[in-house]
């Protein structure tokens, strides 16, 4: 009898592998890598994924798949994705058509971005889309796109590296120090054009890459942890005898902790996120762990050549659907977290596969890759000791309201009592169904941008995914399964439940990678060539020292009447003029 309970707990045991293998195959892991709002100055808009309304962006806001910024007259912002930064003029929209490990894809129909790529994995690109062409970006080097929002053209600088243009029926390469400006959707109507001076939005851009250029950062964290520069002008680096290098804020106010300054907001596929106030905080609270050191918070990153993954928040949230907590109004229903700290496992609410599971604890700290199956396969396990758990003040508590509205947390957060934090139960994500305030996140209402920003077909190189189906058609799954995100399966079978304008995309007919660099004309003194339309452009020969093309007649090789002359009569020719 002791045998076949044995041999049913084993048989148990392998279905459950099974289907938990199985599952992770069947659902497709979320991406590595975000997009981050990093900066801003002026009016920044920003509608989320899948709606069609439009708030206050708001600094440190994650960005993904379907996302949209418009920057207002005199704004400007700066998006980071990896390897790579794309900074927008005043009066520019972007569209975020696809963000995964593979392709950053965006949606140009109107304004100006310098684009900035510092690293690339291989097979990674970077595509910038316009009403007259889709731009790739292959390999590390600095751009700038402009898309006339009164006229059918489309203007690439590559200061240096180079890109790739593709069209209806033709592709072309541009090298480093081209500049183009394309009309029409087949590149037929090609102009060279001189790189116009720095004006003053190349100039912030090129300080704003200084931060990156000079960080002192940069050593000690992974090159693939969005936001790692701004750490430098708001803390200090020390090395500690257990955890290596640590990052320590400056100036925070006393009883700070980690993931109080900020607020929650919902965004697929990962579910409930952090926003952090602070312009530093984008990477204390996406990647690394926490440690409370000599009466202060340090932040440990994880390892340097590990490709880090983002994950949404970092924290164990306490308490089920029954938690309560205290405030000034009486008892009711909370929401309570605290950081993990080294060494401790992240157990994400999302589904996710064994390899991602082990690449999201793997990058962001140091973990024996045994403890990772253990929680992997038994994600039940209750017994785990957190450090920061016993910490004074780590534990940060608000109302459900709170939470669930994305309202500021340090300004509404409630004292825990000691023996509420021991005695209450961990949680992966707290049961707690979101609403449309949680997806718009903390920002104000804000007027849509002219419709014309946004509805402007554009060119493609790559298919973008199908548009999200927006909050209002997964309210129900999610409000039966509060804090649990849907899966990919089950969000791509649902109805968007309110029609909105999606993005026209015209993807260009699958062909060769470009090779062809243009030839360009030569540039007229307003700095525009007028090549023959629908002819290939001409090929510009290299200069001379006396200024003249190189292969060009010289003009004693030429008689007026354009007749051929022998060599025996320029030679004649010749030694007549020396005498």
């Amino acid at each position: 009898m002791h045998t076949q309970r044995l041999l049913l707990r084993l048989l148990n045991l392998l279905v459950g592998i099974a289907m938990l293998v199985f599952c992770s195959l069947a659902s497709a892991d979320p991406p590595s890598r975000v997009a981050r709002l990093g900066y801003m100055t002026g009016m920044v808009d920003f509608s989320p994924a899948g709606e069609n309304d439009w708030m206050q962006a708001t600094l440190n806001r994650p960005l993904t798949t379907g996302d949209r910024l418009w920057a207002e007259a005199g704004a400007r912002a700066e998006v980071e994705i990896g390897g790579a930064v794309i900074r927008m003029n005043a009066g520019t929209g972007v569209a975020m058509l696809n963000l995964d490990d593979r392709i950053a894809q965006l949606q140009l129909t109107q304004g100006a971005l310098n684009v900035r790529v510092r690293r690339l994995e291989p097979g990674q690109v970077v595509e910038v889309d316009t009403p007259n062409l889709a731009l790739t970006l292959r390999q590390p080097g600095a751009f700038r796109i402009e898309v006339d929002p009164a006229a059918d053209a489309t203007t690439v600088f590559v200061r240096n590296g180079q890109a790739e243009v593709y069209g209806e029926g033709s592709s072309y390469v541009v090298n480093s120090r081209q500049a183009y400006r394309f009309t029409g959707t087949g590149l037929r109507g090609v102009q060279a054009v001189f790189a116009p001076p720095a004006d003053e939005f190349d100039r912030w851009a090129s300080d704003r890459d200084r931060a990156f250029d000079l960080s002192i950062s940069a050593r000690y964290v992974s090159p693939y942890v969005i936001g790692y520069q701004d750490l430098d002008a708001y803390g200090t680096w020390r090395i500690d005898a257990m955890y290596g290098n640590v990052w320590f804020p400056r100036q925070v106010v006393i009883g700070w902790a980690p993931y109080r300054d900020g607020h929650w907001v919902w965004l697929d596929p990962w579910g409930w996120t952090w926003v952090d106030d602070a312009p530093w905080g984008f990477a204390v609270t996406h990647y690394g762990r926490w440690a409370y050191l000599g009466g202060r918070w340090g932040w440990v990153p994880g390892p340097v050549r590990a490709r880090a993954y983002y994950a949404p928040a970092l924290v164990v949230f306490l308490g089920g659907a029954n938690f309560q907590i205290t405030i000034s109004s009486g008892v009711v229903g909370g929401v309570a977290w605290f950081p993990l700290a080294p060494y401790e496992i992240y157990l994400p609410s999302y589904p996710v596969s064994r390899v991602y599971f082990e690449n999201v604890n793997l990058s962001n700290t140091v973990i024996n890759t045994t403890v990772i199956n253990n929680y992997y396969y038994n994600p039940n396990i209750t017994n785990i000791v957190y450090n920061n758990r016993r910490v004074p003040g780590a534990v940060v508590a608000v109302p459900k309201t709170t939470f669930v509205q994305s309202r500021p947390v340090a300004r509404e957060s409630a004292p825990v009592f000691p023996d509420l934090i021991a005695d209450t139960p961990v949680v992966t994500a707290p049961p707690v169904a979101p609403t449309e305030r949680s997806v718009r996140g903390a920002g104000a209402g804000r007027d849509q941008p002219p419709a014309r920003v946004f509805e402007r077909p554009v060119i493609a190189r790559s298919a973008p995914p199908a548009a999200p189906p927006g909050f209002a058609a997964q309210q129900p799954q999610l409000t039966a399964k509060p804090g649990k995100p849907l899966d990919d399966a089950a969000r791509r079978e649902l109805k968007p439940a309110v029609v909105m304008p999606a993005p026209t995309v015209k993807v260009v007919p699958p062909s060769r990678e470009a090779t062809r660099p243009i030839r360009p004309p030569m540039a007229n003194e307003q700095g525009l060539a007028q090549p023959k339309v629908g002819a290939p452009p001409p090929r510009q020969q290299p200069a001379s020292k006396a200024g003249r093309r190189a292969e060009e007649p010289s003009p004693a090789s030429s008689p007026p009447g354009g007749k051929k002359r022998s060599k025996q009569e320029l030679e004649e020719e010749a030694r007549k003029g020396r005498q």
